[in-house]
């Protein structure tokens, strides 16, 4: 895992050592340059040594010097690839370098290397012969990648920061980026904070030619579900199977680190299910696992982490996050984010990661089975709301949200006046965003109070409704696993794991998205993930025989985070000018919010992470430190 930046065009050695280290922390292990100053070509990675630690220095090239790779991730298939590669005629040079693989691959391969890979990774590699970069990232994005183009320049980076690292990227706020900001609680790519940044979405490469500054985006995969509606109930048997496989196999593709590593465990059947599956390849007394708590009863889950730890017999640590705690860590975190997330679990997420970097620098998660299994509250929810779409009509909504608002508020985790409050508020508005208006900070409705002009739904989310419109005659469960596999958990999930582990140098590797069980999630018929309201069915019967009944049954809670109770406490942090936010809609919002008259915590914590992350640039002045 690492840090990689570059440029092409304006700029000079000291704008590199500025952007490198803006990702030391992404790789403190040490750093590689390259510069032709005569072709106006820079490349820079900071290194986090998990494989080929002797060896695996970056940049890192083919035999002749033509072909150059800088590269962040792993490659879980890269022996195989290695296999395939020899006999055409690839001399390596490492024995087992999982970076060595691209610079071949592409020799190979050119532009369809990235769909031969199973693994994460951002990577840019420069071609010589032809004059050109050529920069992809992993299916999901677990990876990220920013980059910015303008006149004269082509810059990427690992990081937002480190992109503006660069004297010549624009940093004034891109408008629409700021209102899908409080549309989403994220920013969707290709879409950055910045006028002058984008972020390479998941599943696509750029290639960018040199020599006249062309850059050419392709899609080389999406999620896209296919189910198989011939797998019926006589199926089950050999699916549960397969699906065990699966897992078992990648874990196993997983464990390949030649640096100590542990798994993160949270009680849930998807952290347990991976724990279990790594126990069938090492000894459980090996393996250690690690838990965030809280103090508030509603939202601690550390109990059941443990309960599971003890079954397997693994070497179990726990820490407690506390409003004291949170209150130091909120400046810290959020001014290191770079681009805004909505995301209140970063802190407990950080958190993690942090007393876990202190034992190992590999962490197995579980990220990603809600996404495919339908593991989330909506899915639940989606049978009651499509009778109450189809029975209200919709002259009627308002009427039944004042209802609702006459609710006590409670600050206990998924609480039910915060259920309905949340479902109704999507039931206001077309199918098509149910699923972002439902988990948005501001609602369509309220954009006008909030920003000095209003803004059109079909502006607001787009790229979700082109999304839903793809999705022809697909279920309405099969839809909404295609929002949040495309949306949420590539822009939010992934992207707060990868900047708080990231934050403390530790690898966090997500054991469902490995290609294979992906593959085999896509054909599944909507059934086998959600029956009779039992979410992850397939996954929870596959992991019977390795869990406990307890566990399997118990109802999932998510990463909650007490964030309505601690935004009644926390400062409302640095005062960073936002253009065309109205200051007097987020004084209201938190007057309110503090006399308990209404409930904005998703407003409130993305505005906080919004305001230490414009507060936590680095100044003009230092954008040229070396």
């Amino acid at each position: 895992m690492c840090g990689i930046v570059g440029f092409a065009g304006s700029g000079d050695r000291a704008d590199l050592l500025s952007m490198c280290a803006a990702v030391v922390h992404r790789g403190p292990d040490g750093q590689g340059l390259f510069v032709d100053d005569d072709a106006k070509v820079f490349l820079g990675h900071r290194r986090l040594a998990i494989l080929d630690i002797d060896g695996g220095h970056q940049p890192m090239w083919n035999e002749d010097g033509s072909v150059g790779v800088v590269f962040n991730g792993e490659i879980y298939n890269h022996q195989d690839l290695r296999r395939e590669l020899e006999p055409k005629g690839h001399v390596f040079r490492s024995s087992h370098s999982d970076t060595e693989v691209l610079v071949h691959g592409y020799e190979e391969w050119g532009e369809g290397l990235p769909e031969r890979l199973n693994g994460m990774f951002a990577f840019a590699i420069l071609d010589r012969k032809r004059m050109r970069l050529f920069l992809a990232r992993d299916r999901f994005g677990e990876k990220p990648l920013y980059y910015a183009q303008k006149n004269g320049l082509f810059a990427f980076a690992s990081e937002l920061d480190a992109l503006c690292a660069h004297r010549d990227v624009d940093r004034s706020i891109d408008p629409t980026a700021l209102r899908k900001l409080f549309a989403y609680g994220y920013i969707p790519a290709p879409h950055g904070l910045y006028q002058g940044s984008r972020k390479l979405p998941g599943g696509c490469h750029l290639t960018v030619d040199l020599r006249g500054g062309a850059a050419k985006s392709v899609r080389y995969w999406r999620f896209a579900l296919e189910p198989d509606e011939s797998l019926n109930g006589a199926a089950e048997p050999k699916l549960v199977e397969e699906l065990r496989h699966l897992l078992e196999q990648a874990v196993r593709r997983r464990l390949i680190s030649d640096v100590p590593l542990g798994v993160f465990l949270s009680g849930g059947v998807d952290s347990s299910g991976v724990l279990a599956m790594t126990a069938k390849s090492l000894d459980p007394a090996s393996i250690q696992t690690f838990t965030i708590g809280f103090t508030e009863p509603s939202f601690d889950e550390s109990r059941f982490a443990r309960q599971v730890a003890e079954q397997i017999g693994t070497d179990h640590h726990e820490k407690r996050l506390d409003l004291g705690l949170a209150r130091d860590l909120v400046p810290s975190v959020l001014g290191r984010l770079g681009e805004p997330i909505g995301d209140a679990s970063i802190l407990p997420t950080y958190l993690l990661s942090e007393f876990t970097r202190r034992h190992v620098t590999v962490a197995l998660s579980g990220d990603g089975g809600d996404e495919l299994f339908a593991g989330y509250d909506p899915f639940k929810a989606l049978a009651p709301a499509a009778l109450y779409s189809r029975a209200v009509p919709r002259f009627v909504h308002d009427g039944v949200r004042r209802l609702a608002d006459l609710l006590p508020l409670s600050a206990r985790n998924m609480s039910l006046d915060f259920k309905i409050r949340r479902s109704l508020i999507g039931l206001s508005y077309p199918r098509a965003v149910w699923n972002p208006v439902w988990m948005a900070p501001v609602e369509p409705r309220d954009m006008a109070d909030l920003f000095e002009e209003p803004v059109r739904v079909d502006d607001l989310y787009d790229e979700a409704i082109a999304l839903w419109d793809q999705g022809g005659e697909k279920s309405l469960v099969d839809r909404t696993l295609e929002f949040f596999t495309n949306f949420y958990l590539q822009d939010d999930i992934l992207a707060k794991v990868d900047r708080a582990a990231m934050m403390v140098s530790l690898e966090s590797r997500a054991v469902f998205l490995d290609n294979d069980l992906v593959a085999f999630c896509q054909r599944l018929p909507a059934r086998f993930k959600i029956r009779n309201g039992e979410r992850k069915y397939l996954l929870k019967k596959a992991l019977a025989a390795d869990l406990s009944a307890d566990v399997i049954a118990r109802p999932k809670k998510g990463f909650g985070v007490p964030t309505a109770e601690w935004l009644r406490h926390l400062p409302p942090g640095p005062d960073a000018a936002a253009p065309g936010v109205r200051a007097t809609a987020v004084e209201r919002r938190w007057r309110e919010h503090r006399s308990r008259s209404a409930d904005h915590r998703l407003f409130l914590w993305t505005w906080l992470s919004l305001q230490h992350s414009l507060a936590g640039r680095p100044a003009e002045t230092d954008r040229r430190a070396a």
